[in-house]
């Protein structure tokens, strides 16, 4: 993002999450915030995401949208399990990767936030 109130905003939202994780009135306001300013500089994906997450923070009160993670496979060829990082770990991510969603391979990833948002709520 390169508004510099959206910046800001998502400074905040950060500071927020780390210091009293997921607390949902507080960050129902900064989302839809920081979702309008999206739309203004026409990130659709983005301002798709932050819908998705409010919308997910309205009805669960927490987040359960894993960081994503890569395949990791060991020497049988299996696929190894790994641990999900969840709540406000896993929004701080997706924070900073919509901060610099200019970045193609953060902009797949937060495709497949997307994708988990909105199977969790089917």
């Amino acid at each position: 993002m390169e508004n510099k109130k959206a910046l800001k905003l998502i400074k905040l939202i950060v500071e927020e999450l780390n210091s009293n994780g997921i607390k949902v009135e507080k960050q129902l306001e900064n989302l839809k915030n920081l979702r309008a300013l999206a739309v203004e500089e026409e990130l659709p994906v983005v301002a798709k995401t932050l819908r998705l997450v409010y919308e997910h923070l309205e009805e669960y009160e927490t987040f359960v949208a894993p960081i994503p993670q890569e395949e990791i496979f060991n020497d049988e060829g299996e696929l190894e399990e790994q641990e999900k990082i969840t709540g406000s770990d896993s929004l701080v991510y997706l924070m900073n990767l919509i901060k610099n969603c200019e970045n193609k391979l953060n902009l797949s990833e937060i495709r497949e936030y997307n994708t988990y948002l909105e199977e969790f709520s089917i």
